[in-house]
């Protein structure tokens, strides 16, 4: 008889944001996108980027343990925003999920589900008023799921122009 898996969701520390940087990459590669449209440098420029967020925007990355091994990740922050901030925080305090990822031979066991509820209660008590993500096709219904409903984002594909 198998083990039963004991799931743990914990805070990562300095020492993981390698890790994260790798989740991060594998999730644009098993979402289709081909290697060759990766930067070279993925991994680095992610370390960076949480060392940055970290500093100036409450980053806060979670890893999700099966056994005590290291099987997903997620990441959310203070949204900075893509234009400037007219409205009150009482209104519009965003945080933002991003990355969250659980390897191939653990999916589909509720792990994501409880990676992004650690971040939305992350979010939720550092005082954001909104969590805002972006779903992968396969991560739609696990954010449904969970209350996150369709907003009125668009995009148009320049590259195709």
């Amino acid at each position: 008889m198998e083990a039963e898996k004991q799931i743990v969701i914990r805070e990562t520390t300095v020492r993981e944001d390698s890790i994260i940087a790798k989740h991060f990459q594998q999730m644009w590669l098993d979402i289709g996108v081909p290697e060759e449209l990766i930067h070279s440098d993925c991994e680095n420029n992610t370390v960076n980027f949480i060392e940055q967020a970290r500093q100036n925007l409450s980053y806060q990355g979670f890893v999700a343990l099966v056994n005590d091994v290291i099987v997903g990740s997620a990441s959310c922050q203070l949204f900075a925003g893509l234009y400037p901030n007219a409205l009150k925080a009482e209104y519009r305090n965003y945080g933002y999920i991003w990355g969250v990822y659980v390897e191939k031979p653990y999916r589909r066991q509720g792990i994501a589900r409880k990676l992004t509820r650690k971040t939305v209660e992350y979010l939720h008590k550092i005082g954001c008023t909104r969590a805002v993500l972006n779903a992968s096709p396969e991560g739609k219904s696990v954010y449904e799921g969970l209350g996150f409903i369709n907003s009125n984002a668009m995009h148009l594909d320049l590259t195709q122009m």
